[in-house]
């Protein structure tokens, strides 16, 4: 996802954590409790503590909106409504393959008017491929980040109260990896994880049927959309955690 949309993910939470904590210290407190999810014996702990006893918490806060049973169901929704322009894309851009396959075959055969009007075509198509292609990304990922902002508003509190509960005195995002991000490692204090449970309970959002030929969940963590027919330009970018099918 751009970085654009991550740092307004961070402004959000930032927006409501500032919120919160002033209506915390104005003596109004939460009137639920959500605990920390249990773990097993060979689990790494949710939070660790570093030696001045603040406890440290990290958390992919994209990957948490978009792994989320209602980020999920959403992105789902979004890959179906723009199916038809990535076909059409790829309509173009094999039409466009077969003039520059026409090129390399006939090229030889044909006069040079013949050859610079075919040239001429495959430049023209291309140009108009790609705008639409441009087009339709940019659409895409407007759509893709009013879903992730939408869903944000609703989990940036149960983030923070999380956070409260578990006396967590730091907590970072870690969206953007290293090196663009600052984060190497952060496993053992991972609480992404924590939060899609607590989200998926509050929401009620049921966990987005499987495909009948899956033989097994896909990790949440996918790095994102799958690469269309190669030379085929793609719609759009999948957010880190989602699980969803990319259009073809």
């Amino acid at each position: 996802m751009k970085p654009k949309f991550v740092c307004s993910l961070i402004a959000a939470v930032v927006l409501v954590a500032a919120t919160a904590l002033a209506q915390a210290s104005g003596g109004s407190s939460p009137s639920t409790s959500l605990p920390a999810a249990p773990s097993s014996a060979g689990d790494p702990p949710a939070v660790a503590t570093n030696p001045g006893g603040s406890k440290l918490a990290a958390i992919n806060i994209e990957g948490a909106i978009f792994a989320s049973n209602e980020g999920q169901r959403d992105m789902d929704a979004l890959q179906k409504k723009f199916q038809p322009k990535s076909d059409e894309l790829k309509s173009k851009n094999d039409e466009i393959d077969a003039l520059k396959k026409k090129l390399n075959t006939q090229g030889a055969s044909l006069n040079d008017e013949a050859k610079a009007d075919l040239q001429r075509q495959i430049e023209q198509k291309q140009k108009v491929l790609d705008r639409e292609a441009q087009d339709a990304r940019e659409d895409f990922q407007t759509q893709q980040n009013e879903i992730g902002q939408r869903i944000l508003q609703k989990m940036a509190p149960i983030i923070l109260k999380y956070a409260q509960d578990n006396g967590v005195g730091m907590l970072v995002d870690t969206s953007n990896p290293w090196p663009q991000g600052p984060v190497i490692y952060s496993a053992p204090v991972d609480i992404t994880k924590n939060i899609v449970e607590a989200y998926n309970a509050q929401s009620g959002v049921a966990p987005p049927p499987k495909p009948a030929n899956a033989t097994g969940s896909k990790p949440a963590g996918g790095s994102g959309l799958g690469t269309a027919p190669k030379s085929t330009p793609s719609v759009g970018s999948k957010p880190a955690g989602t699980s969803t099918t990319p259009p073809k």
